[in-house]
This record gives structure tokens, sequence and C-alpha cells, in this order.
């Protein structure tokens, strides 16, 4: 099946190629259609400046305005509408984006996440499991690059499948500028009403020289969750806030130096899951389960023109936090009590100290050798302290086993430190004609310990304790073979590598069977891939097809009940092989259309040994957790030009399969087609408005339910039809 894949995605690959070659010129003017042209879209994605065109490596990158005109605020807004991505989309503010079918769970990994997260460069979540991963508004933003495939040379570890670029603006020396928004809209079975305000405000303090600006946030959805045990309607409200601000200090046309600062904070009121397909309730939990995130992020950047080449250095430090409580009241044998706020709880927090430094050297674009070389260090310092509490559990247990109601405690923390040095050789022997070739090498270090203390669930007077530090090193290469016979074409051909560092075993020294470390995994990626325009930029068509090998995968497993205690293992190896296809059609200067497919089969490719499981493992063949093999997403704009307040529709739908949300479990996701529909006019100079209705037909869609098979039904839906207005201002 792989090779039979690889063969039709060459020959698709080459037949694309094939036919816009042959393609006659039509001497006509372009068309002006209103619509983003994704071709001339400029990103960052490889440490320069460039268009998406002449990119040779697959990716998305959704701009400011785009975002906008599809009334995305969060990565579940648009993210799954992007090829090859899929979302598991379970606790907001910790969800992870998954790229080409790279994960082995559908809910959080236990060790690295597999796709990469930034801001403007910044990393953004630290090795092992996420303390939280920023769903960052999209108010503001220049745009989001999505990042296909491993990128070890350039971003380091936490890239086997992507990663995901925020880039957020800063300020501009050369104009004053403002802009709004404003969000008023309601949510079936919902109680209150969605609302969102956002601000910005740029200021040139002195022209050319340095500007500020700054922004501000509030978001609010309204819960549409019943929990029946607690008698509380639309129980899941979920409310985020954010400031971003930036001062650009640029004393010469050759220096620039950026300061940027962010911060955001979440508060879920309940959880998002529900307990029955039929309705949208919750039953069998005791108490509401809040959840709040946060993060703080501040940054320093200096780029300096030198003349031969340019040298960027940047160094950021990234605080966040996390805190969880969570319903137990299958403990309530402890104390008695199952129902109440009396019932067990647990409550669950933790913090991160992320720093980061990284300097470059990059030539000039010009002449047929190009270079860039570089350096980072990243030092991660993570604690968490996850607590079960049985109220009126040390009357009963004394204190040794129960100490303040405590029943069990839970204590992690670790140190990361990630040095690399990286850099890449572009040679153009003949015009249209470039090989790339490219490497990271990496030194990690590690330290970790964990503690079970005593505690009545064990009955362990003395609990347990391991501690652990390790370190190793490496290299990523890159080899990519890009041919441009004209502007508006190019094929290319790669070869990446993508890897996670390894950690302390999240339960070490509670077991003597569990392995107190785990080591770092690795992918392989092979693809082809073409970018072409035609008609003079009406058409604008990427696909790709490639195969990854996915080797020592860390895998993410749990115990026999009652204590599902989780533990990680290398073990198997799996393979993902799939075709890609972006495409855009501006049919006319009124109509376009646009369309994302991904078809993707990701399956192990040895057993994956789990000792609690039917059978004692996985086996080869078996498709990974969420991989979906197929999703699509669609969307046709109208326009009116020339037309009074310049009205413009808009219907988007999105297709996703089903998959496995987890090994060994029967539970599935997806299968489930969505469509939102949108309306805006522009109203004077400055006000556009837009009404809109979102998952038009209501479909209750399986965004996730991974731990079905463990304890009582946790389903994670799509959110019901939701209508609303909102006004954008904007100089």
């Amino acid at each position: 099946m792989k090779n039979s894949l690889i063969r039709n995605g060459v020959f698709c690959s080459a037949a694309l190629g094939a036919m816009v070659l042959a393609m006659p010129s039509f001497a006509r003017d372009a068309a002006d259609t209103g619509a983003t042209k994704p071709g001339e879209i400029v990103v960052t994605a490889t440490k320069r400046d460039e268009t998406l065109r002449d990119v040779a490596l697959p990716i998305s990158a959704v701009t400011g305005e785009d975002l906008a005109a599809a009334n995305a605020n969060s990565l579940s807004d648009y993210i799954t509408r992007l090829p090859g991505v899929t979302f598991n989309d379970y606790q907001p503010g910790i969800s992870e984006v998954v790229i080409r079918g790279i994960a082995a769970t559908t809910y959080h990994e236990q060790g690295q996440t597999t796709t990469g997260y930034y801001m403007n460069e910044i990393p953004l979540v630290e090795p092992g499991w996420p303390i939280g991963i920023p769903d960052v508004d999209t108010f503001d933003l220049d745009r989001v690059e999505v990042l296909r495939g491993p990128q070890g040379t350039l971003f380091g570890s936490s890239s086997l499948g992507g990663a995901v670029n925020y880039v957020v603006k800063t300020a501009d020396t050369s104009a004053f500028d403002a802009a709004g928004e404003a969000l008023i809209g309601y949510t079936d079975n919902a109680q209150e009403a969605n609302y969102a305000a956002k601000a910005m405000v740029n200021v040139p303090i002195i022209q050319d020289v340095l500007a500020v600006r700054g922004m501000a946030l509030q978001r609010y959805d309204a819960g549409y969750i019943d929990n029946l045990a607690t008698g509380d309607e639309g129980s899941n409200n979920f409310r985020t806030r954010g400031l971003r601000g930036s001062i650009v200090l640029t004393p010469s046309v050759d220096t620039k130096v950026t300061w940027m600062t962010a911060y955001q904070d979440t508060r879920l009121d309940d959880q998002t899951y529900i307990t029955s397909l039929d309705a949208l309730t919750r039953s069998g939990i005791a108490r509401n389960e809040p959840q709040e995130t946060s993060f703080f992020l501040n940054s320093l950047k200096l780029e300096q023109d030198l003349g031969f080449a340019d040298f960027t250095a940047f160094g950021s430090i990234d605080k966040k936090t996390n805190t969880t409580v969570l319903s137990y009241p299958t403990y309530g044998y402890l104390n008695g009590v199952y129902e109440g706020e009396d019932a067990p709880y647990s409550l669950g927090t933790a913090d991160s100290n992320l720093k980061q430094v990284e300097a470059r050297l990059a030539s000039k674009d010009e002449g047929p050798v190009t270079w860039l070389i570089g350096t980072s260090y990243l030092h991660a310092k993570k604690a968490s302290y996850d607590q079960i509490i049985a109220p009126g559990a040390e009357d009963i247990y004394g204190s040794t086993l129960a100490p303040a109601d405590v029943v069990y405690g839970y204590r992690s923390n670790s140190v990361n430190e990630d040095f690399g040095l990286f850099g890449e050789v572009t040679l153009t022997p003949v015009n249209g004609v470039e090989l790339t070739l490219g490497g990271r090498y990496y030194s990690n270090k590690y330290s970790g310990t964990v503690i079970n203390e005593p505690g009545a669930i064990s009955g362990s007077t003395t609990g347990s304790s391991a501690t652990v530090s390790n370190s190793e090193d490496g290299f990523t290469p890159k080899v990519t073979l890009a041919l441009h016979p004209s502007d508006d074409f190019m094929w290319y051909a790669t070869y990446s590598k993508g890897y996670r560092v390894g950690g302390i075993n999240p339960n070490a020294g509670f077991l003597d069977s569990l392995p107190q470390t785990y080591g770092s995994d690795e992918v392989d990626n092979y693809e082809m891939g073409v970018k072409f325009s035609a008609l003079e930029d009406r058409i604008y068509i990427e696909t790709s097809v490639f195969n990854l090998d996915w080797k020592n995968i860390q895998a993410r497993l749990f115990g026999p009940a009652p204590t599902y205690y989780s533990y990680v293992v290398n073990a198997g190896g799996a393979n993902v092989a799939g075709v890609e296809f972006s495409g855009t059609v501006n049919l006319s200067k009124a109509i376009s259309f646009s369309s994302n497919v991904t078809y993707q089969d990701a399956k192990l490719t040895a057993l994956l040994p789990d000792s609690f499981a039917a059978g004692g493992g996985y086996a080869s063949g078996t498709t990974l957790p969420g991989s979906s093999k197929w999703s699509v997403a669609n969307n046709l704009r109208l326009t009116i030009p020339g037309s009074a307040m310049a009205p413009t529709f808009e219907v988007a739908h999105r297709y996703l399969s089903s998959a496995p949300v987890a090994f060994g479990s029967t539970a599935t996701r997806g299968d489930y087609n969505l469509f939102d529909l949108r309306a805006s006019l522009t109203l004077g100079d400055h006000v556009k408005a837009m009404v809109f209705a979102n998952n038009v037909f209501n479909e209750r869609g399986v965004l996730n339910a991974p731990f079905t098979s463990m304890t009582a039904p946790a389903y994670s839906v799509t959110r019901p039809r939701t209508i609303g207005l909102r006004l954008d201002f904007g100089l």
C-alpha cells in the first residue's frame, strides 16, 4: 500500500508539472478578486523572508486578514482547515495540534509534544509533559504559519510532525494605527451570550525611529453542557483574556531592536466532555471541574544588517501556569461521600519557566551560494503537584495516610537543557536549480525527580520516589532539491528528520516493573511536491506526497484499574504515507473557491507492547490514534465588485473521517461534516460588519473520547450551532 501510494503521488506530481508547463499563456488582465493570493504571502519558515511559492517545503500560512474573514478566534476555528492537520480538542488551553498523524494518543503526549509551538520563532512549550499549550487569540496576528513534516534542522526538538508559528504584529514606526473588534452571539443550549471585545493601538513616538504597540482582549464563550450532578446549566463557560505589547527602535536603517511581551490567561468553569451522545449533559460528576492556564512571555530581539549578511539574535523568558480540579467520586469509599462538595476530588497545580536564546547569521539572497548558520540554547524548569483530597479522610486514616485530607500526592520536578548548532547552505549551479543541505547538532540534558507520597489510596506509609539524570546528543540532516523552470512553477524533493528528547517516567519508582526513564524518538520524512500558479494567479495549487517512518515511539500507556497510572515506553515503530492538496481558484472577480484535501494511512509497523492490553500489545497494522484517513476543507466566497458596502458571502465546509481515539479502544472520533455561513458588509471607511452561523446543521461530531474504555464515557463534541454579529474597526 505504501509503495503504491508513493508511486501514485509521484505520478500525480509529474502529471501536474507537465500540465502546467504545457499550459498556454492567457493574455488578459488579472482580475482583482479581493482574495489573498496565497503564493504571494511572505513567511519566515526558513528563518528568512520568502514567499510561499519560493519555499521548498509544505507550509500553510493563514494571514490576519484571512483569520478575520473566517471569524477565527482560536485554533479550533482554523487549524483543522489546513491540509495534514488535526486537533486533539479535549481541554481548552492544553489541546494539541497533530500534523500528519504523528501521535500516540488523542489526549496529551506524556512526553514532549510531537508538534512544535512558537511565537515569532520563540518556543512556547517545554520538553516533557506540557504545562500548557498556548492557544493564542488571533486578534492582531500578522499570520499563523504551519509547517508540515519534521523541522528538526531549524527548530530543534518537538517537531516530529511539524511546527506552528504564531507571527505577532509588532510596533510600526511609520504611522499611527488603531483597530478594534466587538462580537455578540448565541450558542444552542447556552444560558448566556457569547461576547468578545478587542482593541489595538500603534503609536510612533519618533517617526520612523521609535514606536509602541499595545493590544488587549477579552473573549467569553458561553457554556452549552448541563452538569446534571451539580444542577448547573451551561456549566462549561470559557473565558480568555490577553495583553500584548511591543516597542520597536530603529536607530539606523541597518539596525532594529524589538521588545515584545505577551500575556494570556484562560478559565474554564467546567470540563467540556459529555457522558452520553444523546444529550449535552454530564452525569456521575460530584462537582464542577474548573481549569485555569496562563502564559507570560517577554523577549528582546536584535536585527542587524552587516552588509555581507544579516545578523539576528533574540532571547526570551516564558512563564506558564496550570491549575485543574477534577471530580473523583469513585474514591468515595475513603470518606463515605459520593456526591456533593465533600466527595473526593483532585487538585493539580503546575508551573514552568522557559528561557531561550538564539543567534544566527544569514547571507544575502544573492549569488550561486547562500547560507545560514546559528546556535540556540533552551533551559526549561518545571514543577507540578497533584493531590486527591477526600474531605474528612484525616479523621479516618490519620495524618500519615491522609494529611490535611490528602489521600494521594504526586510531585514532579524537572530541568531540561537543549543546545543546538544549525545551518543550511543552498547551491544554485544553474538558474532554476537549487540544492539545499542542512543539519543540526544537538546536545540535550535532563534531570528529574518524581515522588509518590504516602496515602490512603495506595495504602503505603512510605511512598516512593525516583531521581534520574541523562544526556544525549545527535545530528538531524536535511536535503532538498528544488527546480524552478519558471516563476510560476516549482518542484521539490526533500528528506528531513525530527526528534523528541527523552525524560523521566511519570511514575518512576512506583513499581519495579516500570522503567525509570524513556529515550528520544525520531521521524524520517521523505516527500516530493509541486507548487504552481496559472492564469495570472487565478489558480494556485500546492500538492505533496510524503512518507514518514517513526522509530522508537514514546508511547503513553496506562496501568490497570482502579488507578490507571500512566507511564511511557519506547517501543515499536509506525509509518505514515499520504498525499496533501491545497488549491485556490478565482473563478471570476466575484467568485473564489479553495479546497484542502488530505489522505493519509498511519499505522504501526511493529508490535507496540502493552502488558495490560489484550494480546500483550498492539499489532503491526494498527491505526495510530486520531489519524483519520481523510480530511477535507472547502470554502466558497462570493463578492459583488463595485457594489455599495462591498457585500461578501461565504460557505465553509469541513469533513473528517473516523479514527480510533486510543490504542485498544473501540471508540472513534470524526465521521462528520460541518458547515458555516458568513456574510459581511463594509460600513463606511473604517467599519466592517459580519453575521455568521457556525455549525449550521447542529452536527454533534465527536472530537475526542480518549477515556471511554477506562472510566465513564467522556466525549468531547463539536460546539453546537452558534450565530452572532461581529464588528471590526480599523483605520
